[in-house]
């Protein structure tokens, strides 16, 4: 007999999410972290995660959380029960990446300011998620630091401003200056080491249905000497078909809206050592755009 599932709903910018879990846990956490948010309208969600024992047994004995849904990933392996909150994170992040066709989906960061949008991609351990959550703790809005959702039509960068996910040493930077009562449990050793989950800043969340139109598009990369560098347009369009899982499947639609945004904004490679630099070098090229 299937164990009963307990289950909640989340909305997240445009996407609205179902969480159906074997474990209360993991829901109580997702709960508590997501309570600004605005519960979805109406009773149909675009994606539905589940969270439940790959084996019976294993909802008691040595509980591990297999993450299933309307798409998952056949190889995952499951994560255990004290990680089910990082679990359901990366369960709706993965309805995103293989469902999502409403925009086209880029793997950046990114934040807002005078109506005008910082997009920041590049590699793991590039720096763009802990640049976006500092960045939002000065002065910037948060709009989020997984997706950055273009708009096949008007061009514009829509928020999916979802918990933001802290790793390593930059759970300690962000404890120094946001307040502990935005933080989620720390999770140790798992596969993308530790983990800690920041509530984004108020505005963000209050704010997450307003687009704005991408101004600076940024290749971000950490522990270098402070540069800026010149990208030249067929790398940077080719980089960006690998930051976006949704390219292929989008067709010409996919094709156009990132010709545009390649065409339209302008793009540098920044090195840095520390946010002073990053947020010096970013003013330097902000200050001038119209």
């Amino acid at each position: 007999m299937m164990a009963k599932m307990h289950d909640i709903s989340l909305k997240i910018g445009p996407a609205a999410f179902r969480i159906a879990s074997t474990w209360q846990r993991p829901l109580d956490q997702l709960t508590d972290l997501y309570k600004a948010y605005p519960a979805p309208t109406g009773e149909t969600v675009d994606f539905t995660v589940r969270l439940e024992p790959e084996k019976p047994w294993r909802r008691f004995i040595r509980p591990s959380v297999h993450i299933g849904g309307d798409f998952w990933l056949p190889d995952a392996a499951p994560l255990p029960l004290d990680q089910g909150l990082l679990a359901a994170e990366m369960g709706m992040n993965l309805q995103m990446a293989l469902g999502w066709r409403r925009h086209l989906l880029l793997h950046a960061s990114s934040v807002e300011k005078d109506g005008k949008a910082l997009v920041m991609t590049g590699l793991s351990g590039s720096g763009k998620s802990t640049l976006s959550a500092m960045l939002a703790e000065r002065g910037w809005r948060f709009m989020g630091d997984e997706f950055a959702l273009l708009s096949l039509d008007s061009g514009e960068i829509m928020p999916f401003p979802r918990l933001i996910s802290l790793k390593n040493r930059a759970i300690d930077a962000m404890q120094d200056i946001a307040s502990e009562n935005r933080f989620g449990p720390e999770m140790k050793a798992t596969p993308k080491g530790d983990i800690r989950h920041l509530v984004p800043p108020p505005d963000a969340i209050e704010r997450m249905n307003e687009p704005a139109t991408p101004a600076l598009l940024l290749f971000p990369r950490f522990g270098h000497a402070p540069e800026l560098r010149p990208m030249g347009q067929a790398e940077i369009f080719v980089r960006l078909t690998q930051a976006s899982t949704n390219y292929v499947a989008l067709g010409e639609a996919g094709f156009r809206a990132l010709t545009r945004f390649v065409d339209d904004v302008p793009v540098k490679a920044m090195d840095y050592q520390s946010i002073d630099q990053a947020e010096e070098l970013i003013d330097a090229l902000w200050s001038p755009l119209p």
